[in-house]
């Protein structure tokens, strides 16, 4: 898809007239981790986002559902494992620990599936 492209005149030379979108969203930490792992492994695909000026939506896209998947899926494993405020109450050492864990395994589970694409190979 051929895009017509305007020139701005500058003392003898033209000067492609290129500008960036508005986006405003920021790109986010799981963003800036797609975009170093788009830049070494996929740069091809890096080179055409950054020149068709889209990289910065796509990523700030990305780093906003990935953030919806990595507490959607916190939530479904408090649930499936019974951590609850109540716990937090009466144990609060083993509430960490299993917040942590629960944590950890979700923002595993989102780097491979969304970040680094593992399951698209």
């Amino acid at each position: 898809m051929m895009q017509e492209l305007n020139c701005i005149r500058c003392g003898d030379y033209h000067i492609p007239d290129i500008r960036l979108p508005d986006e405003n969203r920021p790109i986010g930490r799981w963003g800036r981790l797609h975009r170093d792992y788009l830049e070494e492994h996929h740069p091809i695909r890096f080179n055409d986002l950054v020149l068709s000026g889209q990289l910065w939506t796509y990523l700030a896209d990305l780093n906003e559902q990935a953030q919806r998947r990595f507490e959607f899926i916190i939530e479904q494993m408090k649930d499936a494992e019974g951590v609850t405020e109540r716990m937090k109450l009466h144990d609060q050492m083993a509430w960490v620990g299993a917040i942590n864990s629960i944590r950890n395994r979700a923002e595993e589970i989102v780097l491979q599936e969304m970040i680094y694409e593992e399951d698209a190979v």
